[in-house]
């Protein structure tokens, strides 16, 4: 970087930090400031970007207000993925007027004042209510159809002439279409991708309106897919010549303890009319991780490298350097996820016309057939989750902390992995598995030509698959954290030679985007020496490895002898179910067993045994696959279904319920007793995490003398179970065993504790006792301070409890929130996957004892927060919180 590049990329930086100081989160317990590169607003030297997230007009109709359509305005819609289409052919704009020139909402005149006010990320299905017309519970039954339109006032100034102007959306569910000055510029079918428009051609100084459609069928998802534009929009301003984009690749070809190589390729696009001569200049520093920001001193620089880019052209140049002693990115616990941060000036006659920012890490990754994922030479045993998109009461709109609530639960639990389940996650996402240390399978597709649901993505899969896959990759390629790419899920095609072929057409295009990471899938039919399985470099087994259901004929020794130079694992284990808090009885004796009536299943209330043996047909329980996967030492581990409950898809009651019962925690973030179960099996050594976890509760008024098994999850391996004062026995886990039972106890009220050991020594206790009648509430928060900046949360936990304090398992009162102060109550929720309350409601019945509300901050406005919970009956409680 030149001198005068520095200086000013440093003011820059400066006054961003100061602004960002005074208005991004600060954790409860040390005001850390954290900042994440796609969660703030950037200007640097020639780049504005400008979150537009505010002050949108919305109104939603159930039948096309317009007669617009996908199939009437694709012409113009499909050169918007130009730039990611390399192997097809590129698409020209028709010339003439565009479709949606003479609608309405695209035009400046049209009055808007009577539409609803919201502010993006926004999913306008979340509020309800449930039991939408013509919604499927698999899709959650929430009104995710129809035409949603958005429109909002862009006010370009005298000082952005001769600029490119972009529009980034990184999510709209889905079918998008975007107008500005009345001119249809583009849009995206896939709503799960990001993408860019160029508006430089339409705008005009002044104000200009911004309109964008969006079009959901009724049945076009297996899940909750939610509604709307659900993730965040930026305006981008930058000089005519700039980086391109995605515009950076960095790899890492070469690390040891003492330098790093650092490979760059930074891609130079002007949409000026001369040729342009530019120097290009990047510099390395390390990336601070409570400010986000480049901390510290150049730690390596690239030489400059001087380019002349023709007028409507893309150059890309090459350069390398060296990073000495570098700090690795590794996943915790083991390791830790340092990051760089990679700034790049372009500069012409002297003068800085653009910067950007690329976050990347410093590490290796090794694919053993034997070991499974080596990270830095370490092995990295997947102890993964797959996830769906939603935040479940706050639905598919990206909350920030939501996130991060998400990750910390599952790290907790010694979770190291993500598979993004089944689509490309919110930006912000990989950031967070960057900064928090997981590893990921980075997912593009659930479907291919052949469909699963009506008006799915095989709808548009011969049109875009290449421009959504390459956009896909270069989007996510500079994140340390993702190990691997997944080109789809449990696709219809996986045993014919055409599944086989377009394997290989789109790893091919993977190889392309990015050399230096290994493909897979998730295959529930293929077998090995399939087509399609051996165009994978990685053979991902759903519910194939550990045997389905009931049936221990494994799939691993066939893949593994198939296959002796890949790495195999599963990519769906387990599709346990079950209801927080809930027991059911006769307990199944055996390790695994399908649910159904008189299995684990509670038919009048729509609930699951939580004694955690209980699975799906196609699934096992947690401790057959644990099982199968040490028969098995080879296979580099799994991703459970699911780390998270989510909404939609509520096997076994598939007409029933609403949301999913395959979470190790429920829908509002309340552990189930699987998560001890995992724990202990995840987080064995970790002193802090030393445990021992009783199930069930001890409150049975209506089992008095009857027989009430008792089980324990430790990572001990020997466990002594006192009833009431009085030894049920001393008990040791054998190799197979996963868990501690004592299946013949006999309840009566009082107390039960465990005392377990490890190698003779003793490792933790626990004690559960009878509740009482419910007295009071209980309320507690994750956060008691936060960012007054309209976006930030607090989750509120309330217990019904009784005289002592004990929760009462069973209660389900009614509790109904209030809140004053600079703040709102968004969502309410239980963990219930069969409550049909609305979500925005502020009265919401216990479940199993627990009760949650979401606070969101209001925009520019600090102070104390006092949030309520009231039941009939029982003593009230309050809690104050603080936006800062």
């Amino acid at each position: 970087m030149t001198p005068l590049a520095r200086t000013v990329y440093n003011a820059c930086g400066l006054l961003l930090s100061g602004l960002l100081l005074m208005g991004l989160p600060q954790t409860a317990e040390a005001g850390v400031v954290k900042r994440l590169p796609n969660e703030y607003q950037a200007t640097l030297a020639g780049r504005e970007r400008v979150s537009i997230n505010e002050g949108w007009r919305f109104s939603r109709f159930t039948s096309n207000p317009d007669s617009l359509s996908y199939d009437t305005m694709k012409n113009w819609i499909l050169p918007a993925s130009n730039d990611f289409i390399v192997s097809g052919t590129k698409h020209q704009r028709p010339t003439g007027t565009s479709p949606g020139s003479n609608v309405q909402y695209v035009q400046a005149s049209f009055d808007d004042s009577k539409w609803e006010t919201v502010n993006v990320p926004h999913d306008w299905a979340i509020k309800g209510p449930f039991r939408a017309s013509g919604i499927p519970n698999s899709m959650g039954a929430l009104p995710i159809n129809g035409v949603g339109w958005y429109r909002r006032n862009l006010t370009i100034t005298s000082s952005d002439a001769d600029k490119s102007i972009f529009l980034d959306i990184d999510g709209a569910m889905s079918n998008s279409a975007v107008w500005i000055n009345g001119n249809l510029i583009g849009g995206w079918p896939y709503g799960y991708n990001s993408f860019r428009l160029d508006l430089t051609p339409y705008l005009k100084t002044g104000e200009n309106v911004l309109a964008v459609r969006i079009d959901n069928p009724n049945n076009f998802s297996r899940w909750y897919p939610g509604a709307g534009l659900y993730r965040n929009v930026w305006l981008v301003k930058v000089d005519q010549t700039h980086v391109a984009q995605y515009g950076t690749y960095i790899t890492t070809p070469s690390v040891s303890a003492s330098s790093a190589k650092v490979d760059l390729t930074v891609q130079v696009e002007n949409k000026g009319t001369a040729s342009r001569q530019v120097d290009v200049n990047t510099d390395i520093y390390v990336l601070d991780s409570k400010t986000g920001q480049a901390g510290g001193d150049i730690v390596a620089s690239f030489s400059k490298v001087t380019t002349s880019v023709a007028a409507g052209a893309k150059q890309s140049v090459n350069a390398s350097a060296t990073v000495a002693n570098p700090r690795l990115w590794g996943p915790k616990p083991e390791q830790e996820p340092n990051m760089y941060v990679a700034v790049t000036t372009l500069s012409a006659n002297g003068t800085v016309i653009d910067s950007y920012e690329t976050n990347f890490g410093i590490r290796t990754i090794t694919y053993d057939s034997n070991k499974g994922i080596l990270v830095n030479g370490k092995r990295v045993y997947i102890q993964g989750t797959c996830n769906h998109h939603d935040q479940g009461s706050l639905g598919a709109a990206f909350h920030l902390r939501a996130a991060e609530r998400q990750l910390e639960l599952l790290q907790e639990m010694g979770g190291n992995a993500l598979r993004m389940s089944h689509n490309p996650p919110a930006p912000e996402l990989l950031d967070l598995a960057d900064k928090y240390g997981f590893v990921v399978l980075d997912e593009i597709f659930d479907v291919w030509r052949q469909q699963k649901i009506r008006d799915d993505y095989h709808v548009y899969f011969d049109e875009w698959h290449e421009a959504d896959l390459r956009n896909f990759i270069r989007r996510d390629r500079n994140h340390p954290s993702i190990i691997a790419w997944s080109i789809g899920n449990e696709i219809v095609e996986q045993t014919s030679a055409a599944g086989g072929a377009t394997a290989r057409e789109l790893r091919g295009i993977i190889k392309v985007e990015d050399p230096t990471r290994q493909v897979s899938a998730g295959l529930n039919n293929a077998k090995a020496g399939s087509e399609f399985a051996s165009a994978l470099d990685i053979p991902g087994m759903n519910y194939q490895g550990e045997g389905r259901g009931t049936s221990f004929d494994s799939a691993f020794p066939s893949y593994h002898s198939t296959y002796p130079d890949k790495v195999i694992w599963s990519t769906e284990s387990s599709s346990g179910v079950s209801s927080r808090g809930t027991y059911i009885f006769p307990v199944t004796s055996a390790n695994s067993t399908t649910v159904g009536a008189g299995s684990g299943e509670d038919t009048k209330n729509l609930y699951v045994s939580a004694y955690e043996l209980y699975a799906v047909s196609w699934g096992s329980s947690p401790d057959k696959v644990f099982g199968m996967q040490d028969k098995y030492p080879y296979v580099a581990g799994e991703f459970v279904w699911t780390g998270w409950d989510y909404i939609g898809e509520p096997t076994p009651f598939d007409t029933s319920a609403r949301s999913s019962y395959f979470g190790i925690i429920d829908l509002a973030g309340f552990k189930k007793d699987r998560f001890y179960l995992y724990q202990a099996r995840w987080n064995p050594t970790v002193v802090h995490r030393r445990m021992a976890h009783i199930l069930p509760h001890w409150t049975w008024p209506n089992r008095v003398g009857q027989v009430t098994p008792v089980h324990v999850f430790s990572s001990a391996d020997e466990a002594e179970l006192f009833v009431n004062g009085k030894s049920a026995g001393r008990v040791q886990k054998k190799p197979s065993n996963y868990r501690f039972r004592w299946d013949q106890v006999t309840y009566q009220p009082g107390e039960l504790h465990v005392v377990t050991y490890k190698n003779g020594t003793k490792w933790a206790e626990e004690t559960v006792r009878t509740a009482n009648a419910a007295a009071k509430l209980n309320i507690t928060a994750d956060r008691t301070t936060i960012r007054g900046d309209g976006h930030d949360l607090s989750f509120i936990t309330i217990a019904v409890v009784d005289e002592n304090g004990t929760t009462v398992p069973e209660a389900s009162n009614a509790i109904t929130f209030s809140i004053s102060g600079p703040a709102e109550i968004v969502s309410t929720d239980n963990g219930n996957a069969a409550d049909f309350t609305a979500f925005p409601s502020l009265t919401r019945n216990a479940f199993s004892g627990l009760a949650l509300a979401v606070v969101r901050s209001k925009s520019g406005a600090s102070g104390d927060i006092t949030v309520r919970a009231q039941a009939t009956g029982l003593t009230g409680a309050e809690i104050v919180l603080k936006a800062a």
